[in-house]
């Protein structure tokens, strides 16, 4: 009696364990995000390759170097340190190519908004990083509640065996029971370990996103219920990431790029203008000056500058159709993602506010009738592991919520909520 007496106050202290207080050493999600867009790798690989970029733009516009040549011009063979002939002289020329107006002007706008189309890159993967570290964050989180749920069943299952031998011991209960009993807490601690395994995997993926070793213990994190407001609406998340997501304006940077190399190209077939002036000294004779102008001749256009405008039109092509793709993509994502988002966020509150407290309460009832003999041993088992996997559900959907408003964030570019901003 007092074993029974003993797993009933179990079960009531257990109905409030799904909504456990957060402990005040707790390793919030925005210490992880800070932590992980000061020292993940990827991200100041993102941001290097921005500042490279940015120094493209100046010698992308800038003119070719000039070209200086010395000569020592019309020697004498025979005598080459002789100077009497007139047109023995000590040669100095200065050669400076100009391209065709327009050609420089393309490339340095095609550089600089490549340049931007990489800045705006390094944001995309900042926002997207922020995602991957609330993705395993809350990972850790699950399988942490999830463990505590799954202990506090096991120790519920192992009262239930000791109630089912004791009935057995005093002839009111069947050698089955307890069998089945027994087992039940094997295949509990078999779904322990499992879960541990998943919660270091968890706890490894989330250590390399924040740069550190992968063996670096993860404190306990935080597991916040959903929000008491509603989602944005579709229409305002939809402008937002139009207006915000980092990743389009990556693509609108191409477009222009690409807009800017086609219009280079097309000015390939223009000759180019080279400049120069020679200055020659002739040891017997006066000096002498000559200046000199010249163009390049496109006389292999179809073998060289044509295809080169064939294929600006081609990356043109391709970086239109690649922004129109990624427009319909992030379109797709964000009704899909709040889709999911909702559908967490009801379930969440369905099971919280109705089957979870129906469930425990189904197990209170069967274990005093399988007390008084009207309801089987596998009955209360089953009753009680009902009520184990509702809780676990309930973790796993309260974690989803957090990481699809985490993705939300990071396709609309900008925070939803005070839980999802960085």
């Amino acid at each position: 009696m007092n074993t029974l007496l003993l797993l009933t106050a179990m079960l009531v202290l257990a109905t409030g364990v799904a909504a456990q207080a957060t402990p005040p050493d707790t390793f919030t999600v925005a210490e992880a995000v800070r932590i992980a867009l000061a020292a993940n790798p990827m991200l100041r690989a993102a941001r290097s390759g921005a500042t490279a970029a940015a120094q493209r733009i100046g010698p992308a516009g800038a003119l070719p170097d000039p070209q200086l040549q010395i000569g020592l011009m019309n020697r004498m063979a025979a005598d080459f340190g002789a100077t009497d002939d007139p047109m023995t002289m000590n040669q100095v020329q200065l050669m400076q190519m100009l391209p065709w107006p327009g050609k420089l002007g393309g490339a340095r706008r095609a550089a600089r908004h490549t340049a931007a189309a990489a800045t705006a890159d390094a944001d995309e993967q900042q926002r997207m990083l922020a995602a991957q570290v609330r993705m395993a964050y809350f990972d850790v989180a699950f399988a942490d509640r999830a463990l505590v749920g799954m202990e506090r069943t096991r120790e519920l299952l192992r009262e239930f065996a000791t109630v089912a031998t004791t009935m057995y011991a005093v002839g009111s209960g069947i050698q089955q029971d307890v069998l089945r009993a027994q087992v039940e807490v094997a295949r509990m601690g078999e779904e322990i370990a499992r879960m541990a395994q998943m919660r270091l995997a968890a706890a490894a993926r989330l250590n390399a996103l924040l740069g550190r070793d992968a063996t670096v213990p993860v404190a306990a994190v935080e597991l916040p219920d959903v929000a008491a407001a509603d989602l944005a609406p579709l229409d305002s998340l939809l402008a937002g990431a139009v207006a915000h997501r980092p990743a389009l304006r990556a693509g609108a940077e191409r477009v222009a790029a690409s807009e800017a190399a086609f219009g280079a190209a097309r000015r390939e077939l223009f000759p180019d203008l080279s400049v120069g002036a020679v200055y020659q000294q002739r040891p017997q004779f006066p000096a002498m000056m000559s200046l000199m102008v010249g163009i390049n001749l496109p006389i292999f256009a179809g073998a060289r500058q044509l295809p080169m405008r064939r294929e600006a039109a081609a990356m043109r092509d391709m970086s239109q159709a690649e922004l129109l793709n990624l427009q319909n993509e992030t379109m797709a994502r964000v009704v899909e993602t709040r889709a999911r988002a909702e559908q967490d966020r009801n379930l969440v509150r369905l099971y919280g506010g109705s089957i979870l407290p129906q469930a425990r309460s189904a197990v209170q009832a069967a274990l005093s009738s399988y007390r008084a003999g009207r309801v089987t041993f596998m009955t209360l088992v089953d009753n009680q592991m009902t009520v184990n996997r509702y809780e676990i559900e309930t973790f796993r959907l309260l974690a989803d919520y957090h990481q699809t408003m985490g993705e939300l964030a990071a396709l609309t570019g900008r925070p939803l909520d005070e839980e999802a901003q960085p």
